[in-house]
C-alpha cells in the first residue's frame, strides 16, 4: 500500500500490530525501508531486525513489544538533497523512535535506496509505502508531518 501523496521532509508517526514471525516494513519516500519484524526478545539486533534500517543500520536497542501488542514508531526524516538533477546531500533518518526508545538517529542514506524500494533512483519527494510480507501486520493511526527545513 502506498500513499498518493508524495513528502520530502516528514514526521511520521504510526502503530503497528506484528503477529508472532511476521515481517514487513515502512518504506519511507516508497525508498528507504524501516524493518517491521517480530523481533520480540532478541539479545542481538541486526539491520533486518525491528525498527532496522535495512542493508544500512542495526536499531541501538530492542524495543519491540510481544506479537500481538501495538507499538508505535514516531520517524523523523529529512529528503535527500538535490542540485541541478544531481544529488548533493543524502536523505536521512534523523531520530526512530520505537515504543519510546530512540533507536536509530542521525543515519544517512549514502547508498541510496533500499532493497525492495518502489524505484531504485531517489527524488526529493516520494510516497509512503507499507510493505506486505510474511505473516500478519496490521497498521493504524497513521500521521504524516511534512516539515520544512
Amino acid at each position: 500500500l502506498y500513499t498518493k501523496e508524495e513528502f520530502g521532509d516528514c514526521l511520521i508517526e504510526l502503530e503497528v500490530m506484528v503477529a508472532k514471525k511476521a515481517n514487513s516494513g515502512i518504506y519511507i519516500m516508497g525508498r528507504y525501508e524501516i524493518q517491521v519484524k517480530d523481533s520480540f526478545g532478541k539479545e542481538s539486533m541486526k539491520d533486518s531486525d525491528m525498527g532496522g534500517i535495512i542493508g544500512t543500520s542495526a536499531p541501538r536497542t530492542n524495543a519491540s513489544a510481544k506479537p500481538g501488542e501495538w507499538q508505535s514508531y514516531v520517524i523523523e526524516f529529512k529528503a535527500p538533497r538535490f542540485e541541478n538533477k544531481k544529488r548533493i546531500a543524502p536523505a536521512k533518518f534523523i531520530k526512530v523512535v520505537l515504543n519510546g526508545a530512540v533507536i536509530q538517529r542521525n543515519i544517512e542514506m549514502e547508498e541510496g535506496s533500499t532493497s525492495g524500494a518502489l524505484e531504485n533512483t531517489e527524488s526529493p519527494k516520494g510516497p509512503l509505502m507499507l510493505q506486505g510480507g510474511l505473516g500478519a501486520v496490521a497498521y493504524r493511526n497513521i500521521r504524516i508531518i511534512p516539515l520544512e527545513r
